[in-house]
Parts: structure tokens; sequence; C-alpha cells
């Protein structure tokens, strides 16, 4: 039998005095429906709420109808926020230490790199499954390839997922996968081919009203996940929105990002004299817009219209799910949460392609089925404007993301919320919502680890971060962050790869409240600071089990 909670406009008053009474069920008001939005790989910078020029008004309404967050964090990579996201507790206790696909001869075998959602971690959506919630997701999975260890397994009633941590966005052309890619799509566990017109952000938007609709009639409240693989690499839109931003690129990268940077101080969102991050050094390997010839200007400018064309297309679909809940009488009763898995992403992946790729990368074909082009560094430091970086770095500009927060009708509150959150927060926030109470197992070696994150709710009802008087850390690719309050200690490689003979971190610190940028280093200058957050980031490496080259647990 469903968990009912109370009344909202009792649980409005009692977020706005502070309280922290458990909520008791009433069967007068049923419990709110959750719709989770993840994009894929989206920057900072892109959507219009967030200064960018991409056409995103369903997402930009909602940014003005609920809270824009300008301090939500995820994790470097997808699979690793993922993890955080149904687990709510840090990725080494998940198993989800290292990406699968990334993990090191050392780190094999150890506990939390098991490269899936491991059995010691709750799935949130297997909890709101218990607490009464219909389940259902579409996208991107990324947490696990056998078959004991997908969505249906996990708590989702309905599933269409691809397992894989990326693919074509149009079904591939070729049934030798084996030259281009080889994925998997399962629909509640079963393999499934999928349909000629398949266009990735259009189909999964199809499939979950078409779940909605479905569990509609069960009466239950709904948890629905939109795990979209969009604007993800490769660059792929539908035809219609191929050429909508022709020529909206051609001033250069530059010139794109100071007018991201000058949109987002006219919005508020940073500070006029705030720092922003300013792009790597040119060089050969990376060089900038002046080193480009005529014709690799035409180039970059087109990769990044059709990553604007993919963003437009989200945004279009993301609209087609608000239509369907105030169609269907669901939309003042559902917490809509919208974020990106990570920042912006500039890795080349052509590298990986297999010998005699099935891939058709000439200009004409950019965009079109058979195109396999991501956009690169440089535009990547155009979508994590105004941060340092981009994703697989701890950087701001890494793990800094867009979200935006709409709460049920009763409870709505509207502004931009400064606050720092991160993305394993949300799991209890749903459960508290939802009038579900945290598992409390009792402590043991086999026990599932305990949700870790911190509740949202008093956040949403104007009462602050809830990490105001504590602090957050993590580590990817042996890159790792410690937040304390607004000082961050930033230890990054100083070259790729972190296997045996990385090289040691390097540790630098800085004043997030007034360099969200990472401009200027205080390790120098306040050594003792610098060896207090690097002990403090120690102790938490060896609670969670940290594994990688120069430091063991």
């Amino acid at each position: 039998m469903p968990l009912l909670r109370l009344p909202q406009t009792l649980l409005g008053v009692m977020l706005a005095l502070g309280s922290n009474l458990v909520l008791a069920a009433s069967a007068e008001t049923a419990q709110p429906n959750i719709l989770l939005i993840l994009a894929d790989d989206l920057g900072y910078s892109d959507l219009g709420s967030y200064g960018g020029e991409i056409s995103t008004p369903t997402l930009d309404q909602l940014a003005r109808d609920g809270l824009q967050f300008t301090n939500m964090y995820a994790a470097p990579t997808c699979s690793i926020t993922r993890s955080m996201l149904m687990s709510g507790t840090d990725n080494h206790l998940a198993g989800l230490g290292n990406m699968a696909e990334a993990l090191q001869p050392f780190q094999r075998g150890k506990p939390g790199y098991e490269g899936y959602l491991n059995q010691r971690s709750y799935s949130i959506a297997e909890l709101l499954k218990k607490g009464g919630y219909s389940t259902s997701m579409v996208g991107k999975w990324h947490l696990g390839l056998e078959a004991d260890q997908g969505p249906d397994q996990r708590g989702f009633e309905q599933s269409f997922t691809l397992l894989e941590g990326g693919a074509s966005h149009f079904k591939p052309s070729s049934v030798n996968l084996s030259k281009l890619e080889q994925v998997h799509y399962r629909e509640n566990g079963k393999a499934v081919a999928l349909p000629d017109n398949f266009y990735s952000t259009d189909f999964y938007t199809d499939k979950l009203i078409g779940y909605l609709q479905n569990s509609k009639k069960d009466g239950k409240p709904f948890f629905a996940y939109a795990a979209y693989t969009s604007p993800h690499w490769p660059l792929q839109a539908p035809k219609e929105y191929l050429d909508k931003y022709q020529g909206r690129f051609d001033q250069g990268y530059d010139s794109v990002r100071l007018t991201r940077i000058q949109r987002m101080q006219n919005l508020g969102l940073m500070a006029n004299d705030a720092r922003p991050a300013q792009p790597l050094p040119v060089n050969p390997r990376l060089p900038g817009w002046q080193q480009l010839s005529p014709e690799q200007q035409r180039v970059e400018a087109r990769k990044m219209e059709i990553y604007a064309a993919m963003v437009d297309n989200l945004d279009h679909n993301i609209g087609r799910l608000i239509h369907y809940l105030r169609q269907s009488g669901e939309y003042d009763n559902t917490l809509i949460v919208f974020m990106s898995d990570n920042g912006a992403a500039g890795e080349n992946h052509a590298q990986f392609y297999p010998p005699g790729a099935l891939t058709d990368n000439s200009f004409a074909n950019f965009g079109k089925k058979g195109s396999q082009i991501d956009y690169g560094l440089r535009w990547a430091e155009v979508s994590a404007a105004p941060f340092h970086l981009f994703k697989g770095t701890t950087a701001e500009g890494g793990i800094s993301v867009p979200a935006i927060i709409q709460l049920p009708r009763t409870l709505r509150r509207q502004g931009v919320e400064r606050g720092v959150v991160r993305v394993d927060d949300l799991a209890p926030t749903f459960l508290e919502l939802a009038g579900i109470a945290l598992p409390n197992e009792v402590p043991t070696d086999t026990s599932k680890h305990p949700i870790t994150g911190k509740s949202m709710l008093p956040m949403l009802a104007g009462n602050g971060s809830p990490h105001s008087n504590d602090s957050l850390a993590g580590e990817l690719f042996g890159n790792a962050y410690y937040r304390e309050g607004n000082l961050k200690l930033l230890g990054l490689r100083p070259q790729a790869g972190f296997g045996e003979n990385a090289q040691p971190l390097q540790w630098q610190l800085f004043d997030l409240a007034k360099d969200r940028g990472e401009t200027t280093d205080l390790a120098a200058s306040q050594p003792e600071t610098v060896q207090r957050l690097k002990d403090a980031w120690l102790k938490y490496a060896k609670k969670v089990g940290v594994v990688f080259a120069g430091h063991s647990s």
C-alpha cells in the first residue's frame, strides 16, 4: 500500500520553520510524482537561462518557475554521477570507484571497483517502488552490462535503456556493428532492436510518455527517470534542426565564451568583478581560433552548430514531457529535477574507433547518420564557461553543472539558489518528499552502505545549503577535490593517465567565494590550510576505499 505524505501546505509550513519532524502519513494527499531528467555532457553555460545563445525555452521557463542552481556538483564523468544519483552515496562505495571502461589492473577486484552499481548499494528506484511508486526509466543506464545488473533488476518496473555509456543517436546503417559500435539496448531486461526511424532523444521521450500512460491506471505516484544521451558524442541531430544555427558560431571560441559570461553577469549568475577561467594556453596540438585556417574555422563552427541543434532538440523533448504532465493533470503534483551528469566533454572519441570503422565524417555529412564527430576541447571550454577545465577533472568545469528544480505547486518557490548541493543529495530529497524513511540497516560487513547525501528539502524552502556545516570530497582518475565552506583543495595529475606510473597529485587551493574560475592558487601562501585539507581528503579516501597509484586504503 502506498505511503502517503502530509498535505503539502502543512509540509511547506514545517519546512519554512526548519522542522526536522518525520513526515507522517495522510490519507488526504497523495505522494508527489517525481520526474528526474538528466542531460549527458551538457555544459554549465549552454542553456539560455545560464547565459547561452542556444534556444532552450522549456528549460528557461522551468528555471523562472522554479529554482535555478549555481552550485550543483556532479561527479567528473557520467557513470560515476549515475552511481551517486541512484545510491545516494559515494561512488567508491556504490561500485563505480572508477568507470568500468577505465579500470586499472591494480583496481580490479577491489571493493567498490566492481564497475557496476553493486548490491551493497541502495537504489532510489527500489526504495520508491517499495514505498508505493510506479517506476520507469528511459535512456542511458551505464551502471552494469550483465543481466542481473540492469535497471529492471534495480527497481524499475518499465525501462528502455542503452546499457553502455554512448552510441549513435540514429539507428546504425550497417548490420556489422563491429565496424562501429557494439552496444546493447534492453526493454525490461530483454534485448530489443531499434526502429528504423530511431533518434535517441525523440524515441526515449515517446517511450517514457507511453510508460507514464501505462502506469496511470494503477493510481500510484510515479518516479520517472529520463536519462537522455544528448548532447553526448557523436554529434547528430534530426534533419529539421541541422541548419538552425548556421553561422551562429563563426566568430569563434573566445567571442562566444565572453558573450556567455557577459550574459551570466547580466542575469545575476556571477558578479561583474568575478574572475572567469582563462582558456588553456595555445599550442600546436591545441590551437586557438586565430591559429586556424578559414577552412578549419568553418569545420569547427559547424561542429558547434550541430551541438547546439542537439541541445535545442533536447529542450523540445523536455517540453513534450511537461506538456504530457499538464495534459494528464499531473503537473501541479510533480517534482521536476533537471541537471547535467558532468561538465562539458572535450575528449577525442575518434581515437577509440575500431579499425575500418564505418563512418562518414565528411563535412556534408556532419550531424547525420554515420557521422561520428565531437566538438573538442576548445568548444568544451566555451560550454564550461566561466569555469576551469571540463569533464573528467575535479576542477569546477568538470563537476559544476546546470540544475533546475521545480517543486509541486503548493511548495513552489522561485529564484536563483546559490547554496552548495551535490547529486547524491537527490535520493534522500526524493525519499523525504515522498514521506519514506531512510533505510536504517545495522552496519555489518555485508549490509548496504547508508545513504549519505543530505536532503535538500529545507534548502528548497529557503533554509540554506545542507552542506553549510560539512565538507564535500571526491576522486576520479587520480584527480581529487575537497571543499570546506568556500575553500576548495583541488588535486590534479600533471599528465593524462593514472596507472602505476602516474605522477603525484599537484595540490592547489582556491577561495570559491571570490574565484569560481580557479584562477588564483593560494597554496603557496596558505601551506597550513593545504595540509589540513589534504589530511582531511586522505581521511575521506581511506573511509570510502579510494584505490589509485600512489595511494591505497
